[in-house]
């Protein structure tokens, strides 16, 4: 019997691309306070009310032109990288698939986890860059779960990887396979998020007086807005991007009020410049799912075609890439 286990957890996805299963998962997501932090009564108005009713019928078509004859695009990546984890780990450990919200429920594996009897639990959020709203969240959730347990196994936790060397190889290597120089403009899109939740991570600091753009400061180690834009110059740099053919943008936003520059803006901006060729790079995605299959594949490019763009490609996530594999199993010590 395994006497030790690793949960490695992502964001997750509905069962279905059903309104219903759609409306299931994004109430569970947004209901979560670490993902729309306003005050309780407020967030289960504005959620349950106005955001998810309006919201899910998009949100299911939008799953509907991706969605495989297996099911979700995400679950599909994730269940596969757990799969090839638990073949490089061997009977040492068990490898156990999870989401955040949605199934399989991070709750239904820290159960299967406990039945085991391990004497340890790593729990491994697939997230490079730490982010209130992700990490923090998975890292909240587990802990409220595991007080009630009356017997205690050694729990702990992976943290952000966006610095790992094997994790920045195994990216730079995908956007490699792309051929670089066939492109007139690289352009690194992160997931956006809420500028208040840039600055909670750094209160005496605020936001546009700091110019993490052009190095890591002190304060932020924890900054989801530094970590990205050093993971943009790690991978500049393995790539021997030449300034001025690459930078930096946010997609996914809810409102005005999140980080920017936003991807769709930047698009529009590159064919000003006269930039037709341009190579999206998703690294804060460790699987494709919705953000990347259909945001950067379908709505971005058809945006950019609109305004006269020739080719916009999207580097495939990392997904269970057996480069990404040993990179994982490095991070989480196997």
């Amino acid at each position: 019997m395994s006497r030790k286990v690793i949960i490695l957890v992502n964001t997750g996805s509905p069962d279905s691309s059903s309104v219903s299963a759609v409306r299931r998962y994004l109430g569970e997501f947004l209901n979560d306070r670490r993902v729309i932090d306003i005050p309780w009564l407020a967030r289960k108005l504005l959620v349950n009310l106005i955001i998810v009713p309006f919201r899910a019928p998009v949100s299911a078509e939008k799953y509907r032109q991706i969605w495989t004859d297996d099911g979700s695009p995400l679950k599909i990546n994730h269940q596969k990288l757990t799969e090839k984890l638990q073949e490089r780990a061997g009977d040492t450990y068990k490898v156990i698939a999870a989401m955040r919200y949605g199934r399989p429920s991070l709750k239904e594996a820290l159960r299967q986890a406990r039945d085991l009897q391990p004497e340890s639990i790593k729990i491994v959020p697939l997230y490079p860059h730490y982010a209130s709203s992700t990490t923090g969240s998975v890292y909240e959730y587990v802990m409220r779960l595991v007080q009630k347990w009356d017997s205690l196994p050694d729990i702990s936790f992976t943290g952000q990887f966006y610095t790992n060397n094997l994790y920045i190889d195994t990216l730079a290597g995908k956007i490699r396979e792309h051929k670089i120089d066939e492109y007139d403009h690289v352009l690194f899109s992160y997931h956006g998020l809420p500028l208040k939740h840039i600055e909670k991570a750094h209160p005496e600091k605020k936001i546009h007086d700091c110019r993490c753009e052009n190095d890591l400061p002190a304060h932020g180690s924890l900054c989801y807005k530094a970590t990205t834009y050093h993971t943009t110059r790690l991978l500049a740099e393995r790539l021997n991007l030449k300034p001025g053919t690459y930078s930096t943008s946010y997609q996914s936003r809810f409102a005005s009020n999140w980080l920017s520059p936003f991807t769709d803006s930047v698009l529009k901006d590159l064919v000003i410049q006269g930039k037709r060729k341009v190579l999206v790079v998703s690294p804060s995605f460790a699987a494709d799912c919705l953000e990347t299959l259909h945001e950067i594949g379908e709505e971005y490019r058809q945006v950019f075609s609109a305004l006269g763009g020739e080719r916009l490609d999207m580097v495939e996530s990392l997904n269970y890439d057996d480069k990404w594999v040993e990179a994982l199993a490095q991070i989480t010590g196997i």
